[in-house]
């Protein structure tokens, strides 16, 4: 973090939030963790009377749930668990088994304090991927391969989280969720220690090659895999376009709500850590658990439990680059187009930081004309840039809730996500969009300051069953969805969202998605003072 008012003050303000946020960004504090599935546990759709479906995998069969017009394998490992002598190694593949493994329900989530999932949860044997698969898809008729790596800044969250069966059988496309190592125990740095600061990463990584091998026996064609996410799952999409070691393993990238130039000075957003940062983070771990003047430090930080980790884990957890799988930060890689050059679809909602903004107000903050540039420059790398933005966003007596929201999402994820698009263009195939709707369902039912509009993660109703259960939407918004999972299916098939059934998506232009009103529109960039951001430090 930056010195002064932008870097821990910051930070205590970010802390305040997540009450009100879908699915957390960096700093929360386990007490205020929630993310979009925390409203329900996961409950899958049950089935009518049907056949109990097999599939064979490498390393053997497993019998999954029929639904109406979808199957689902739940469960399914892709690595070995990372426990005992394997905590902070790359993954392992996973152990071959006999008979038929059950999988109908989801493993558990990895180790994560409660929030999103109930309780949290201490289990590191965690590295399992879930299958839904249109019953139109088999292994004769491949369908487009969906894999989805979820948000929750790293350090929550779950791929059993999102029900994919809307997207999987309106899409005619085979969704995988997955989970990864999360915190401490997939993003610990030590000196020496090989695959430090990247073992989540690494995760995805074992996770694609487990989709390119087996997912033809679902019914998924292994040559047409688009590598999708949200939030941090959107930045770790960032982070393999940018990874050499994943040469090969996805042909498109669909990235929500998670700019490849994110910066540790914008701590709303996800971004990535040099290795020496990464390293010192490790040092104050292993001194707080006991560990720091060890003979061997990891040997004996491998014998402490889940829970004590996670209870002396920084809050703010990001992938390390200047590694061998991460050499460059994303945002450098992609500023020098080492990227894959791969298709890639990108977008933002049009109020991201309203969430945040609404936590802040909720946790005793009052905004006024007066006191707004004061309270600005805490948002600000430097703070000195504070009348400059407080002109630009006027502040009254009754406004300087979604103001500030305004501030966060603009500085933080809508003007960086049309710079990352801007520089991916020069190289790629590139689609934008903006989600749009200002009556999105909310994600929580915790009650807020003044209406959210479209924040953070509010996307992901449209596209899943988030903890396994539909929200309520309009005719209209019904409309909206559908029309979103044409376009993501589009994209996953062909590399271009445009289908005969879709309101036409110009390619250079942002598409705004919204209610009845779905078309392009340039006046992003105006809209959200993109060019006063592109100037502050």
């Amino acid at each position: 973090m930056t010195s002064g008012r932008a870097g821990r003050g910051t930070m205590a303000l970010v802390c305040a939030v997540l009450a009100f946020t879908a699915v957390p960004a960096r700093a929360e504090p386990p007490e205020l963790r929630q993310s979009a599935a925390a409203v329900a546990p996961v409950v899958h759709t049950a089935p009518v009377v049907h056949t109990a479906p097999v599939v064979h995998t490498r390393a053997g069969a497993v019998r999954g749930t029929a639904g109406e017009g979808y199957r689902t394998f739940d469960g399914i490992p892709y690595a070995a668990p990372p426990v005992g002598s394997l905590r902070w190694t790359s993954p392992h593949p996973a152990r071959p088994w006999i008979g038929v493994r059950d999988a109908t329900r989801p493993a558990s989530a990895c180790p994560q304090s409660a929030g999103e999932v109930p309780g949290g949860s201490t289990t590191e044997d965690c590295l399992y991927v879930n299958v839904t698969t249109p019953d139109a898809a088999r292994p004769d008729r491949p369908r487009p391969v969906i894999v989805w790596v979820h948000g929750g800044g790293f350090t929550t969250g779950a791929g059993s989280s999102y029900d994919a069966h809307r997207l999987a059988t309106r899409g005619n496309v085979v969704v995988v969720t997955l989970n990864y190592r999360l915190g401490a125990l997939g993003f610990f740095a030590h000196g020496g220690l090989p695959g430090s600061g990247t073992f989540g990463l690494a995760d995805q990584q074992a996770a694609l090659r487990w989709v390119r091998a087996n997912i033809g026996a679902f019914g998924g064609d292994r040559q047409n895999l688009t590598l999708a996410g949200e939030s941090a799952g959107g930045f770790s999409v960032c982070a393999q376009l940018a990874s050499p070691a994943a040469v090969g393993l996805f042909d498109r990238a669909l990235i929500e709500s998670g700019p490849c130039t994110g910066r540790a000075d914008r701590p709303f957003a996800p971004s990535a850590v040099s290795l020496k940062a990464a390293d010192a983070n490790g040092k104050k771990l292993a001194k707080a658990v006991g560990c720091g003047v060890a003979r061997h430090v990891v040997a004996c930080l491998r014998r402490v439990s889940v829970a004590r980790l996670l209870a002396a884990q920084d809050p703010d957890q990001r992938p390390a680059y200047a590694t061998g799988l991460l050499p460059r930060d994303p945002n450098t890689a992609l500023a020098r187009g080492t990227v894959h050059h791969v298709p890639v679809l990108i977008g933002s909602n049009h109020d991201e930081g309203n969430g945040w903004a609404a936590g802040i107000i909720q946790a005793g903050t009052r905004i006024t004309p007066a006191n707004w540039p004061r309270t600005v420059a805490d948002f600000l790398p430097d703070p000195a840039q504070a009348p400059t933005v407080a002109r630009a966003y006027p502040v009254t007596e009754t406004n300087g809730g979604p103001v500030l929201g305004a501030v966060i999402g603009d500085s933080n994820y809508t003007c960086p996500t049309l710079q990352t698009g801007t520089l991916l263009a020069a190289h790629v195939p590139l689609w934008r969009y903006e989600f749009a709707d200002e009556h999105a369902p909310p994600l929580t039912p915790a009650p807020t300051p003044f209406p959210l509009g479209a924040p953070h993660a509010s996307e992901l109703t449209y596209l899943f069953d988030l903890g396994g259960r539909p929200r309520t939407m309009t005719p209209a918004q019904h409309r909206l969805a559908d029309t979103m999972i044409d376009y993501w299916s589009g994209f996953a098939r062909t590399g271009n969202p445009n289908t005969p059934n879709t309101p036409t998506w110009p390619a250079g232009s942002v598409q705004s998605l919204a209610p009845d009103h779905t078309g392009p529109t340039n006046t992003t960039a105006i809209a959200h003072h993109c060019s006063l951001w592109n100037t502050v430090p």
